[in-house]
């Protein structure tokens, strides 16, 4: 049985199932999703604003702390091959240090602080798209890589506003990103991000 990424029967699922193994015991994927959201939404108030840096370690604390009370196996990297439809994520093997790159272009831009929104735009694009094909986690990089940039973004002196993200533009956007294509994911950041309102 072939699960929504591809895996088949892989040792995060129950046997026989796609339904992710986890702490409540859920057999249902619809109920599973329900709690993992419910959850998470909550666990997310237990994250401060991080400052630099932002490495693989705090992006593995995040999802830790998203989805801890969920999985037994949260915040660790992915051990098996997955792929949405015919795009193939990182090989586990090659996650911790293809990840490393992508932060260490980060930090040599010091994290994009003094970047206009202009430079701040395609820069957060390509780091994002870029790390959203590793998918570090086997559930829940969504969630974790939102936060993470958000942070980043923040901290650079900007807000985003992650509501005027269109799901069907997110999806698409994403997947050209695979390609090395960011201009669907420069149109929606720069949308979504914007100097914060001065008090």
């Amino acid at each position: 049985m072939l699960d929504k990424y591809g895996v088949g029967q892989d040792p995060y699922c129950y046997p026989g199932s796609g339904v992710l193994c986890n702490r409540l015991d859920l057999r249902d994927e619809i109920l599973l999703h329900q709690a993992e959201r419910e959850l998470s939404e909550i666990a997310l108030g237990s994250l401060p604003l991080y400052p630099p840096p932002y490495d693989l370690t705090r992006l593995q604390h995040i999802h830790r702390t998203l989805f801890g009370d969920i999985y037994d196996w949260a915040g660790e990297l992915r051990s098996v091959n997955i792929q949405k439809g015919d795009t193939l994520f990182c090989t586990p093997e090659r996650i911790p240090p293809e990840a490393a790159k992508i932060i260490r272009h980060m930090e040599q831009a010091n994290w994009y602080v003094d970047a206009t929104q202009a430079e701040l735009v395609p820069l957060i694009a390509e780091a994002y798209g870029d790390l959203n094909v590793i998918h570090l986690f086997r559930e829940g990089n969504g969630r974790a890589q939102r936060i993470l940039f958000e942070q980043i973004i923040v901290n650079a002196g900007f807000s985003v506003n992650w509501w005027l993200v269109k799901h069907a533009a997110w999806i698409p956007a994403n997947i050209d990103a695979v390609a090395c294509n960011y201009r669907g994911l420069e149109a929606i950041f720069e949308r979504c991000i914007s100097r914060p309102v001065s008090a």
